[in-house]
């Protein structure tokens, strides 16, 4: 019979181009799949609007394994820059820097609002929620209910359009994991006296509080880009324009068959021994056929949307931040994003700046459907509202719509995945699922990464040697530290065995 490739990736995202780079490298043949007409990265690709450049996201180049960070100047040896980490806070009309800095927090709160906030953190210390199962919950227990209502509960929400009491707290542990107040608090105190101690008790440095990292000059697309074009040299097909179809696994052979819709609405097959997939469960779950046994569990997964609406200003000297978190529930916008801050060379023209304000949404609800230039004039009013700069001064615009850019964790999300995840690997030992949508994992880009450099070790030698799904999410695995893998995995080499 007939094979197209010994592996075809599905989505070339950081999860599958590292794949097919790896996997190209090592002499297999392989085939990329990407439903985009142009441009790879996925949610890490750089979008270029006449010349300005911007991310989806923001996303920076920081990682404690050592592996991870070797392939990045593999791929693009030449083109870093390192970055000062500069966030703030905007609540109640201050602003608010991030990581805190101690008597600025103090001077902008208020004695008794701080003094209200350390007497709630010492209730949750004395008095912590037992087992805590939602997110509010959680961030409750390390900092107080106070702090939760005041940094936590109004951005959290815009970003998930869901209450505090039912997103899991599996996402908190997650996503902030090792930072506490006492950390903060220390750390705010170090960084007011003009020295870095972003650590926590083991002395280990909390990813939330790191103060630089790297970046490709023209953004995080550079990258991809390229992966993407070793990939090719290496002998690597990457198919631009295809949506996803039909898949059908043959057991008595071995092969995948695989359809996929052009953007001419022509259909191809292509035939492989492995398939990778970084498509959202939902639709990959959608295109196996005869369905499998946990369509209802992929189903039932969710996800949020993103829309980055950058604003294009004759106000050049603007803040040096590289984002500012918008805590306040008047507006909208969830965050906005200075591009110059992250590299000079992201803004074409000195005289102008480029700001890309961040609303998330679910795809069909009012946000997402809004015009263009609803969205624009949205922007322009909210990011003079909040007194950043003034809506006369924007000259230009763009909108950039994200579907799927954030696994949602729902109360059922883990249940769901954990069928589907043993009902694959039951019937498909050959289909490997990576990167966060692929394996319903809020993880960066790094993590995404190591479950496919992971996938493409066990392709290679022909067995699982690694459980990917054993790779600690993003913040366990950032402060993971070691070599990076076997501490990213929290474990030794596993010994192949059978999915029960």
């Amino acid at each position: 019979m007939r094979v197209d490739a010994d592996v075809l990736v599905i989505g070339a995202g950081p999860a599958g181009l590292t794949s097919s780079y790896l996997l190209s490298k090592a002499g297999r043949s392989v085939i990329v799949l990407e439903r985009d007409p142009t441009r790879v990265g996925g949610i890490s690709r750089t979008v270029d609007y006449k010349g300005f450049l911007f991310d989806i996201g923001g996303h920076r180049f920081f990682s404690k394994s050592k592996e991870v960070v070797a392939l990045w100047r593999e791929l693009l040896p030449d083109d870093f820059l390192e970055r000062p980490r500069t966030s703030r806070i905007f609540y109640r009309n201050k602003l608010y820097s991030y990581p805190l800095k101690a008597f600025e927090a103090l001077w902008n709160l208020g004695l008794l609002q701080s003094a209200a906030c350390v007497a709630s953190y010492a209730w949750a210390r004395v008095k912590p929620v037992a087992e805590p199962k939602t997110f509010h919950q959680w961030v409750r227990n390390q900092f107080g209910e106070r702090l939760f209502g005041i940094f936590f509960k109004t951005y959290t929400e815009k970003v998930w359009g869901m209450s505090c009491d039912d997103i899991s707290a599996d996402w908190a542990a997650q996503r902030i994991k090792g930072l506490n107040l006492g950390a903060a608090v220390w750390n705010a105190l170090t960084r007011s006296f003009r020295r870095s101690a972003a650590v926590a008790k083991d002395g280990e440095v909390i990813k939330t509080l790191i103060e630089s990292f790297d970046y490709p000059r023209k953004g995080p697309g550079m990258m991809w880009e390229a992966a993407a074009a070793k990939t090719r040299a290496q002998g690597g097909r990457i198919l631009m324009g295809r949506s996803l179809g039909a898949m059908r696994f043959d057991a008595a052979t071995g092969i995948w068959t695989v359809t996929a819709t052009t953007a001419d609405g022509e259909t191809e097959t292509f035939t492989a021994r492995h398939v990778i997939s970084s498509a959202p469960i939902r639709e990959l779950a959608d295109a196996v056929q005869p369905a499998p046994l946990s369509l209802f569990s992929a189903r039932a997964l969710k996800y949020r949307d993103f829309i980055t609406v950058a604003l294009i200003t004759t106000k050049k000297d603007l803040f040096a931040d590289n984002w500012i978190y918008i805590h306040d529930p008047s507006v909208k916008v969830g965050r906005v994003q200075n591009f110059r801050s992250w590299s000079p060379e992201m803004v074409p023209d000195p005289n102008l700046a480029c700001l890309g304000l961040e609303y998330f949404c679910f795809e069909g609800d009012d946000m997402w459907t809004k015009s263009d230039a609803d969205l624009i004039a949205l922007a322009s009013d909210e990011i003079e509202r909040i007194g950043l700069v003034p809506k006369d001064t924007v000259v230009d615009a763009c909108v950039v719509r994200q579907p799927k850019a954030y696994p949602v964790y729902d109360d059922d999300y883990k249940h769901h995945v954990k069928m589907v995840r043993l009902d694959l690997e039951r019937a498909y030992p050959t289909l490997h699922l990576v990167g966060r949508n692929g394996m319903h994992k809020y993880n960066n880009q790094d993590h995404a990464m190591m479950t496919a450099m992971l996938t493409v070790e066990n392709i290679l030698a022909g067995e699982r040697l690694w459980d990917t799904w054993n790779v600690n999410e993003d913040a366990e695995y950032h402060e993971a530290g070691g070599s990076g893998v076997a501490a990213a995995l929290g474990s030794e080499r596993l010994v192949p065995r059978r999915i029960a």
